[in-house]
């Protein structure tokens, strides 16, 4: 019998994820904006002011773990339910068991139920007088919206806690946590190397389950007493690629990436986003990088682009990989294909260099604000030209300090809709050119 068996023998071959699920708040890593020291779900857990609530989140983020340490910190009967495999039945047997515990024990029982989304409405219907009375405090998982899946009344009693993908130092505490814990692979004596710590903390997207299942897997494939980027490797089931997200690939690809969509080649551009993503890239990274590119490098030549980066990046956010690749795709291959203006770029830098350059300049008194009586007698606001008092809805006046006269940062391209842009600019002067020679 080797190292890995007697280990396995030692836990009753429970898996590593299950054996390292943690036993309070202080044991759980991530979602600090619920269980860190100011974390609304901690105070409401030490006051033992716990309700019904839904746990919104992404697989492997702790949803059932946190249920389970709810129960144990108020001790609270812990009742696990299946939304899959339990019916209305089930859940009426529940309740009575639970006012029971109530009424003769005093003790209050959490019915857990994971997949809540995954409920029939007669079944969510049989929750809500359990709810309503106190008999239960159900605690439901979910990694769909809540305000889709769940039916108003039920989610009206219960207060909704969003849970984040885990971070990958989050994750890489996890995995040291279970290389170190007797309850994990200490009992193995195994070294897990920092590239291979590094490749199942970005390879797991947030999951924690996954790592630790990838771990474990890893763990039986070790060689020498040690866990490689090799044995992850079989582990996943994947060659990984060379990509260090601190080095000098990281920066080749996105670069490649970046210059694809400037260079309005989809192709390349799905290709090198594809990298981005296969090599384990944060999602919301790309989407931030789109976002900048949509207004340095399409501008106004296509406005619409700005919306649909600002929008990829919050379906990633909303749906997470991998359907989010989907949302990133869209973006790339629109930006990709976008007409091109860096126009509003450079006019922004011009326009930092001149203040750079001349310093503050004096705003010119007719565009100042007047809000006393003092003031408008100093000639603040004083010969102010109200655009809308105007046909079209334009009248010339200076609106630069004084030295600055006519300067302009922002010259338009013939590209896109800042063709328009430009147009509506020359009618503009042309009108201003017009009234100068009548004032004259």
């Amino acid at each position: 019998m080797d190292l890995f068996d007697q280990g396995n023998q030692k836990s009753g071959l429970t898996p590593l994820a299950e054996r390292m699920r943690p036993r309070n708040l202080d044991e759980m890593a991530g979602q600090q904006h619920l269980i860190g020291s100011q974390g609304i779900l901690r105070k409401l857990i030490e006051k033992d002011q716990i309700s019904s609530l839904i746990l919104f989140g992404p697989p492997g983020t702790g949803k059932t773990t946190l249920g389970r340490v709810v129960a144990e910190a108020t001790d609270s009967r812990f009742v696990p339910f299946s939304a899959v495999f339990q019916g209305v039945k089930d859940i009426r047997e529940a309740i009575l068991k639970a006012r029971e515990e109530k009424n003769y024990y005093q003790r209050k029982t959490i019915l857990f139920l994971d997949e809540i989304h995954r409920l029939a409405k007669n079944q969510q219907d049989a929750l809500l007088h359990g709810v309503e009375t106190g008999d239960i405090i159900l605690i439901g998982a979910t990694t769909e919206n809540p305000s889709f899946e769940i039916n108003n009344a039920l989610l009206s009693r219960s207060r909704v806690f969003v849970l984040n993908p885990l971070e990958e130092g989050e994750i890489a505490v996890i995995l040291d946590r279970a290389m170190s814990d007797e309850r994990g692979l200490a009992p193995l004596q195994l070294t897990l190397e920092p590239e291979a710590r590094e490749v199942l903390a970005r390879y797991a997207r947030g999951d924690a389950r996954i790592a630790l299942n990838t771990l474990e897997l890893s763990a039986q494939l070790a060689r020498q007493g040690r866990i490689t980027r090799k044995e992850v490797e079989e582990a996943l089931q994947e060659k990984l690629l060379l990509y260090d997200k601190k080095g000098e690939e990281h920066y080749n690809v996105i670069s490649a990436f970046i210059k694809s969509l400037r260079g309005s080649s989809p192709s390349a551009a799905l290709y090198w986003l594809a990298r981005l993503i296969e090599a384990g890239e944060d999602p919301l990274f790309i989407a931030r990088r789109m976002v900048i590119l949509a207004s340095e490098d399409v501008g106004n030549a296509d406005p619409r682009a700005l919306q649909v980066a600002v929008a990829a990046m919050q379906a990633v956010h909303f749906v997470g990989l991998p359907e989010g690749r989907i949302n990133l795709a869209q973006a790339a291959t629109y930006l990709a294909t976008a007409p091109k203006s860096n126009a509003s770029y450079l006019g922004i830098n011009e326009a930092q260099a001149e203040v750079r350059n001349s310093g503050a300049l004096p705003v010119p008194a007719h565009l100042c604000n007047a809000p006393t009586q003092l003031m408008k007698e100093m000639g603040y606001g004083k010969g102010y030209r109200y655009a809308h008092d105007f046909e079209g809805g334009f009248v010339e006046q200076e609106a630069l300090p004084k030295g600055l006269k006519n300067r302009e940062y922002y010259r338009p391209t013939e590209r896109g809709y800042e063709k328009t842009i430009g147009e509506r600019m020359a009618f503009w002067n042309n009108q201003a050119g017009k009234e100068t020679a009548t004032d004259k």
